[in-house]
């Protein structure tokens, strides 16, 4: 990237609400600037949704007051996942979409992604020409100039109805008893309705926003709860979507956890088990090595991208492949979305499930993850401690120990003040010592 962005992040602007740039303040003048941006393009129409999070009101109020001084007419379609933000902005072809979210973080935290007209992310050159206008005074368009705001009534009906049409016609989920926990997010009134509307027994859980409970103890970041319903209930499928709906963690009827690898695994095996797989898969830096070995035994290209869903996106774009995924649960499906979409991503895999007559046990034994240990460590944000001499030897003793049977992989998060430490490797024990070592090393060096 030529130019370093200010505010935008891995995914749009974040941090903890009132504490800038999360304030009323910034988020008017960064609706005001996008507006100024955004509006040289034509409809001067932008989608405005969110999740249950408490400040998502008090948000969309500021973004829609700094979009109508640019003269950008607001509509807003209420808590709605992510993904269907993407799809309603390029069906009524607006300028943008903007989602009020901060995705899996707790609910004190909240954030703003932008979409383009086209429902992917917006390209950097947009994101700075945005910053650039930033620094700007606000300047009012003329009262005849001036946006209204709008609500859109049946958005949640059109996303279901789309969310159905990538399930292959021909099959249904009949017979299927189904868990869906919908972490007190943006998917809580439409998920289960997808999944009930195709014939399956739901079950649903997470579905009591309260504005405060979003990501707490449920959905795609703690499964645990969801992994004890799904036996208790002696149900086929559990699914956990994260609190904005684009991440996606699945539970086999043991009670097992399915990441984001192994659903792109399946995806994938399922599409060369059809003809219909095109080019190979892109993974990220934290993809198991399980999945890298499972895809070259069916002989399935696999690269990988930097963290992040955007660079997924730019690798599948680069290569023109359709899959791509993160093992947090990110899952981007290109033939069917434009963007990373939860609920489009289980649909393809529960098509595998009814289509092959196998478990989701069964599918997912096809790979085999090593063991990964991942360490999140907080830090001031001051310095970088990936530098320190003491953390650069702990993990070159770590790599000479695993030598060619694993990895690690260091990094600073896009979205959070902290650092991850992942260690894998093929012996549990070995991988769990050698994450240790390093992350006492960070500990001493923040």
């Amino acid at each position: 990237m030529s130019e370093k962005r200010r505010y935008f992040g891995t995914d749009g602007v974040r941090g903890k609400v009132g504490q800038y740039p999360i304030t009323p303040d910034f988020v008017l003048k960064l609706g005001w600037a996008a507006g100024r941006v955004l509006a040289k393009q034509g409809t001067k129409k932008v989608i405005i949704g969110k999740d249950t999070r408490i400040s998502g009101y008090m948000l969309e109020s500021a973004l829609e007051a700094g979009l109508a001084a640019a003269g950008l007419k607001a509509t807003f379609t209420g808590p709605m996942p992510t993904p269907a933000v993407a799809y309603l902005t390029q069906t009524f072809r607006a300028e943008a979409g903007i989602v009020i979210s901060a995705s899996h973080n707790p609910y004190y935290d909240n954030g703003i992604k932008f979409f383009s007209s086209e429902g992917t992310k917006l390209p950097d050159d947009i994101e700075l020409a945005i910053e650039a206008e930033l620094d700007k005074p606000i300047e009012c368009v003329e009262s005849a100039l001036l946006g209204k705001a709008t609500r859109l009534n049946d958005a949640a009906g059109r996303y279901i109805e789309f969310c159905k049409s990538t399930f292959p016609s021909s099959l249904s989920l009949a017979g299927l008893k189904i868990v869906v926990d919908c972490a007190h997010g943006a998917t809580y009134h439409i998920a289960p309705s997808v999944f009930a509307e195709l014939g399956a027994d739901v079950i649903a859980m997470g579905v009591e926003p309260n504005g405060t409970n979003i990501n707490d103890e449920v959905g795609a970041t703690d499964v645990r709860a969801l992994q004890q319903r799904v036996v208790a209930e002696n149900a086929d499928v559990g699914l956990a979507f994260d609190g904005d709906g684009d991440r996606i963690i699945m539970v086999d009827h043991m009670g097992n956890k399915i990441d984001g690898d192994q659903i792109a695994y399946i995806i994938a095996r399922d599409a060369l088990r059809r003809g219909e797989l095109k080019g190979g898969v892109v993974g990220t830096l934290m993809t198991n090595l399980g999945m890298e070995n499972g895809l070259k035994q069916l002989g399935i290209p696999f690269i990988r991208a930097a963290v992040g869903d955007r660079y997924v996106m730019e690798k599948l774009l680069e290569k023109g492949w359709k899959i791509g995924a993160e093992n947090s649960g990110h899952v981007i499906l290109l033939d069917k979305v434009t963007t990373g979409d939860a609920i489009v991503a289980a649909l393809q895999v529960l098509a595998s499930v009814v289509g092959s007559a196998m478990t989701l046990h069964d599918l997912s034994q096809g790979m085999t993850l090593y063991p990964q240990v991942l360490i999140n460590l907080r830090f001031s944000g001051e310095g970088n401690p990936l530098q320190s001499e003491a953390v650069l030897m702990a993990t070159e003793m770590a790599e000479n120990e695993l030598g060619e049977k694993g990895r690690v992989l260091l990094r600073k998060s896009g979205t959070e003040p902290l650092i991850r430490v992942m260690v894998e490797g093929e012996d549990e024990a070995q991988v769990q010592r050698c994450a240790e070592q390093i992350a006492d090393a960070v500990r001493m060096s923040s």
